[in-house]
């Protein structure tokens, strides 16, 4: 087990490799060939290099700011690139953006094949009484629709809902390129890598479709949004990939159990509930969770059942993240008794560089 942990991205990368091989396995037995979907700036091969490199050039600059202020922005970039971006550094930020776009993009393709191997059997009658049962006897749509309205609410929980897709990407470039431990950015890639590889198991495990695909009558009243336009544009590649899955180039990506987008948003609000002091950024995380956890319930993505078992996901993810990595409690107390940024002290570049600052 030490072994295991002596490198903290050991467990990301065999899982990433595994969830790969089991992705081109299950796509190649039914002929069909692996695709690369496609984000908020293109292809993932090139959305996640850009994102490294602006996130890195940001990440200089602050460090340089904090260390020698705005007018001394040269010096402080030459130096802060000197004694803190290190090849071992650098290594680290490329093996977590790579680890996390080989399980994403495994987690899309074994999605993409899921219903040829179980849209036989779908549990969307049962978790739709599941519902009812945890509602007195009402459809969660109708009980929210009537109690935060249809306008204003759906504007709003649209943007947050469709807020998740370029965030965590993001949040992953963030913790890997700003973080002061590299440690801590290994612990948030493993545990992204985990979300992938436990929601896919559990699209296969119990598949189902969500309440708005089967039961579309509960959200006719809502106003169009950027969600029921996602919503429509989903329904439309799934009906052309089980028409024509061999050729189609549409990629499937409807399943309701269990709710990736609570998985991640609950362990990205308890990863920064543990290591970082600021309780801007800690509400902010919880806020986001609870109103995606409203959200896909009140747009019909999950039942109640699904964002119970996102939650799961999320926290048991970052429990295994935490001891693959070594972020231990006694860890993380060190690190938050330390600066936030890995910048030398005034003492030490002096030292360095043998004069006085």
């Amino acid at each position: 087990m030490h072994l295991v942990r002596k490198w903290p991205y050991t467990v990301a990368v065999s899982v990433s490799v595994l969830v790969g091989i089991a992705s081109i396995i299950g796509s190649q037995v039914l002929g069909i060939p692996l695709k690369d979907p496609e984000g908020f700036l293109g292809p993932a091969y090139v959305r996640l290099p850009l994102l490294g490199l602006l996130l890195s050039g940001v990440g200089v600059l602050i460090a340089a700011t904090r260390r020698r202020g705005w007018r001394r922005i040269p010096r402080g970039v030459s130096e802060v690139i000197k004694h803190e971006w290190t090849l071992r550094r650098t290594l680290y930020i490329m093996t977590g953006l790579v680890t996390f776009y080989v399980s994403y993009v495994a987690y899309r393709n074994l999605k993409n094949v899921l219903p040829l191997y179980r849209d036989d059997t779908l549990y969307d009658r049962g978790l739709l009484q599941t519902d009812r049962w945890f509602f007195a006897g009402h459809d969660p749509a109708t009980v929210l629709h009537a109690v935060l309205g249809t306008d204003i609410t759906a504007m709003l929980l649209s943007f947050v809902y469709l807020s998740y897709m370029p965030l965590v990407p993001i949040s992953l470039g963030v913790f890997l390129v700003l973080s002061r431990d590299v440690r801590v950015g290994a612990w948030y890639a493993t545990t992204l890598c985990l979300n992938w590889v436990f929601g896919v198991v559990s699209y296969y495990v119990i598949p189902a479709v969500g309440p708005v695909y089967s039961r579309p009558d509960l959200y006719v009243d809502l106003p169009g949004t950027g969600v029921s336009s996602l919503q429509q544009a989903l329904l439309d590649n799934r009906l052309e990939f089980l028409t024509s899955p061999l050729t189609s180039d549409a990629i499937h990506g409807v399943a309701a159990f269990a709710s990736l987008h609570v998985s991640v948003t609950f362990a990205a609000a308890l990863f920064l509930q543990r290591t970082t002091r600021n309780s801007i950024a800690r509400t902010a995380a919880w806020t986001f969770f609870a109103l995606t956890s409203v959200a896909t319930l009140y747009f019909g993505w999950h039942y109640v059942l699904d964002n119970v078992a996102g939650m799961l996901i999320g926290w048991g993810s970052l429990v295994i993240g935490a001891w693959a990595t070594g972020c231990t409690k006694e860890h993380l107390r060190k690190m938050r008794e330390e600066p936030e940024l890995d910048l030398p002290q005034e003492k030490e570049l002096a030292s360095m560089t043998g004069r006085a600052v």
